[in-house]
């Protein structure tokens, strides 16, 4: 079943590699992609789908493709490209991390470093928090963190490894103490945002930004934290973030409907076209991969239910959401949704669903991982 939804997956991504030459997929609406340059949070996906793909079948066609747009990412950095926001990690962990980690390409891990840096810039030591979204002192946004910010530590975690300079290490840890701490509720749901006092750092309030309301759970930060604490874990052997993920974990398999894809909240009422979240199974699928492997040999109890939830979500996007029957999509996954709310993109591909989906892929078919840490 994963060979022949890795296949396709392959196709596509040749496809649109082969149509669009030198251009980047944005969000659209309308069940396509908008291509063009590289000024949004999300283009570091499509470069780690490449890596993905070349990584898998070693055709060089997808290693070339990659390689080509490490210049264009140096050049962003340069001349700091829409980069105020923390998804700095996002877009060079899956880009200029994945080529060192593959080719060892200097030139890649000098990006990299320096993507490591600027998202140092962010780092707000009187709330002990790495801000979210907006320049230093922003009114609205200057005290926010948001879940999403997990998968952007590894980029710190990885430089720390590189570098062995402290600073990294440390500011990715008390980031991930604070979201611990502040960001995952007692009966193992999350607030996708909270906000801290920027005079005197003190906690204000959890709430939202893309979920339904501001103490519902929107279900893409909740498979956030599934995989970015258990990452977290991975690199500093803090139990906490383990057993963080767990409970994130628990609650999303809990909470699953009848064809194990979630919809875009947990809390939203469920009516004839209420958007689905694709790409938030997806994400929460490596993340259950995650969790297997951490726990393998353990003896932990709920190894089984990850195992058995991992497999039918993943049976349910390939048969129901997947487009293996569309050969002319540029997406591979349908109903992925990018901001309900503001009524952007409900109903459309997600170029990092589409990536965490192809990662997941993989993992089940050859054991081949993302580029969050060295395999």
């Amino acid at each position: 079943m994963w060979s022949l939804a890795i296949e396709d997956a392959l196709s596509k991504l040749k496809q649109n590699i082969v149509k669009h030459p030198g251009k980047l997929p944005h969000i659209a609406d309308g069940r396509r992609y908008e291509w063009g340059g590289n000024d949004d949070w999300i283009e570091g996906f499509y470069i780690g789908m490449m890596w993905l793909a070349y990584e898998y079948g070693k055709d060089p066609f997808f290693k070339e493709s990659a390689e080509a747009f490490l210049g264009n990412f140096k050049d962003r950095l340069d001349r700091h490209v829409a980069l105020d926001h923390h998804d700095i990690g996002f877009l060079y962990s899956l880009s200029a991390v994945a080529e060192w980690r593959v080719t060892r390409n200097p030139a890649a891990r000098e990006t990299a470093l320096q993507a490591a840096d600027k998202l140092l810039m962010r780092w707000r030591p009187n709330m002990g928090i790495i801000q979210a979204w907006g320049k230093e002192n922003d009114p609205e946004n200057g005290g926010r963190i948001i879940i999403d910010c997990l998968l952007n530590l590894p980029l710190l975690f990885w430089a720390h490894q590189e570098t062995g300079e402290a600073k990294y290490y440390d500011i990715a840890m008390q980031h991930a103490l604070k979201s611990q701490k502040f960001l995952v509720r007692g009966d193992g749901s999350s607030y996708h945002t909270f906000y801290f006092d920027t005079g005197s750092g003190n906690a204000i309030r959890g709430g939202t930004h893309q979920g339904y309301q501001d103490g519902s759970t929107w279900t893409r930060g909740q498979a956030w934290g599934i995989y970015g604490f258990a990452l977290a874990y991975r690199y500093t052997k803090h139990e906490a973030f383990l057993d963080a993920s767990k409970r994130l974990a628990r609650y999303f398999i809990e909470h699953l409907p009848e064809d194990d894809v979630v919809y875009w909240d947990f809390d939203v009422p469920v009516e004839a076209g209420t958007p689905r979240d694709s790409s938030a199974s997806a994400i929460a699928a490596c993340g259950l991969l995650e969790l297997l492997e951490l726990t393998d040999g353990s003896g932990d109890p709920e190894r089984q239910m990850y195992e058995d939830a991992l497999k039918r979500s993943m049976k349910s996007l390939i048969e129901n959401y997947a487009t293996v029957k569309e050969p002319e999509a540029e997406g591979l996954l349908k109903h992925g949704s990018y901001h309900v709310r503001g009524d952007r993109a409900p109903d459309d591909y997600m170029i990092w669903g589409d990536y965490f989906y192809l990662e997941a892929l993989l993992r089940l078919q050859s054991g081949l991982k993302g580029y969050w840490y060295e395999k």
